[in-house]
């Protein structure tokens, strides 16, 4: 009879670990449809969900770095000719993005419509020095002209360039080169990022993602449009991904990701990286990838994106990409820090460039689970081009064309220590703590299982052995 109960004993808890462990296995399908149901929900864009509240007003402090290139041989390259020398300055830090979202209305199909308001204020404690500080820099009026004035009418332009004193380089603030001057060639308003302060980027209509969750955050329209007008290609005119603040939740390592960004006027994409802890959250790096601004010729997807065969060497030369047309005539061309990823000519015709992936490349670390940027770099160079000319006597000694840096930009910001905590909360916790159920269960009910079934075949053995003898 003990025998008998020994057995059944065995047998009962075989039965209870193997329910343990069946219920450890339910519970994780069922627990990832619970985080399922829980991030679809908070990360819809509408009032009174997490996204929501990150959505309308940017949470992490974001800054704009600008670093300029201070031209060091000014008077040997008027004169003689030589290769001009840059050398970096700044970073002058400016604080970005601090306002909110306005007229933010939300649409019967599921969309929210907004503009996003631009400002910049000064950060002194973060800066090399102050606004008024003075650095060498390419003309802007002279370069742009140079681009924008036919060949027959240079002559016309040497008149004005010499009645108003200037040169192909000028020395300027760092406050005037960013934000406006009033120039003496062209007797207006000239800057980089002039006007900037009270102007709107937009208006953006991007999905809710209260219909379909993978949709959350794409852009629908810019400026009422599906598509771009600067190109004339379907394919470069396409306007792919979010802006970059979020993407749609439960992110795969072997899917690249896709934004739109105004400043460069195109949609890139950007390729799993790394899988990195931020202040306790594993976030998945994606980083561009270099054939995001080949040449046509390694890339034959960005032949729509080369407008100029003179300055581009017939659609050979890497790196940059000339946003004109997108910037109201402005002849501005776009590449990575100190010509990161472009043609060895670029570097060759400015010295004192040293381009880095780590301090140059743009990134974004992504939460994978939420979709929420968590951190990110987007590093930008402004360039400009002039060449050689006969009849404009700044340009005589210029022996070919040349695109010159001027000034980039690292656009940033991070998690700060107080929404991590949360995020880990309200979050992170939840997860690990169902995750921690599971295994515990289904590890407990194993064991169980296992312990009673080789208890049940000790005992049996013995038993049997006892009724032999």
């Amino acid at each position: 009879m003990g025998c008998c109960n020994r057995r059944c004993g065995l047998i009962a808890g075989a039965v209870f670990g193997a329910v343990v462990a069946i219920l450890g296995g339910v519970l994780i399908p069922l627990g990832n449809s619970v985080i399922g149901g829980t991030v679809e929900k908070e990360a819809v864009i509408e009032p009174g969900t997490t996204a929501y509240d990150n959505w309308v007003s940017t949470g992490a402090k974001v800054y704009r770095e600008f670093w300029f290139f201070d031209v060091k041989n000014p008077l040997e390259v008027l004169q003689y000719g030589a290769t001009p020398v840059v050398v970096e300055k700044g970073p002058y830090t400016y604080r970005t993005r601090y306002l909110p979202k306005h007229n933010v209305t939300f649409n019967d199909n599921h969309t929210a419509s907004f503009l996003l308001p631009l400002g910049a204020i000064f950060e002194p404690t973060m800066s090399v020095g102050p606004e008024e500080d003075k650095v060498v820099s390419l003309n802007l009026a002279v370069a742009g002209a140079y681009s924008l004035v036919p060949k027959v009418f240079h002559g016309a332009l040497e008149k004005l360039i010499k009645s108003s004193n200037s040169s192909l380089f000028q020395h300027r603030t760092v406050k005037e080169l960013l934000w406006g001057y009033t120039d003496p060639l062209l007797k207006g308003y000239l800057g980089l990022f002039a006007p900037y302060n009270g102007t709107y980027d937009g208006y953006y209509t991007v999905y809710n993602g209260k219909d379909d969750i993978s949709k959350v955050g794409i852009i629908d329209r810019w400026r009422g449009e599906r598509n771009l007008r600067f190109w004339d290609d379907k394919y470069c005119d396409m306007i792919n991904g979010t802006d970059a603040s979020s993407f749609p939740p439960f992110l795969k390592k072997e899917n690249p990701i896709y934004f739109f960004s105004s400043d460069i006027c195109r949609s890139v994409s950007a390729g799993f990286d790394a899988s990195l802890d931020l202040k306790g959250i594993e976030v998945y790096r994606y980083t561009l990838q270099p054939n995001t601004l080949a040449s046509p010729t390694v890339n034959p997807n960005n032949q729509c994106f080369c407008k100029d065969l003179k300055t581009t060497k017939n659609c050979t030369m890497a790196g940059v990409l000339d946003i004109s047309s997108c910037q109201d005539g402005k002849p501005i061309y776009i590449s990575l820090p100190h010509f990161l990823h472009g043609s060895p000519y670029l570097r060759e015709a400015v010295l004192g460039l040293s381009p880095s992936e780590e301090h140059h490349n743009t990134f974004l670390d992504v939460e994978p689970t939420t979709g929420f940027t968590l951190r990110f770099a987007k590093r930008i160079q402004l360039n400009m081009m002039y060449g050689p000319s006969k009849v404009i006597t700044v340009l005589n000694k210029v022996k070919d064309y040349t695109i010159f840096p001027v000034i980039w930009l690292n656009e940033t910001a991070s998690l700060d220590d107080e929404t991590a905590e949360m995020f880990k909360r309200e979050l992170i916790s939840r997860i690990q703590m169902l995750e921690i159920i599971q295994q515990s269960l289904l590890g407990v009910g194993v064991a169980i299982f296992v312990l009673c079934l080789i208890s049940y075949c000790v005992v049996r053995r013995r038993d049997n052995q006892s009724k032999l003898v």
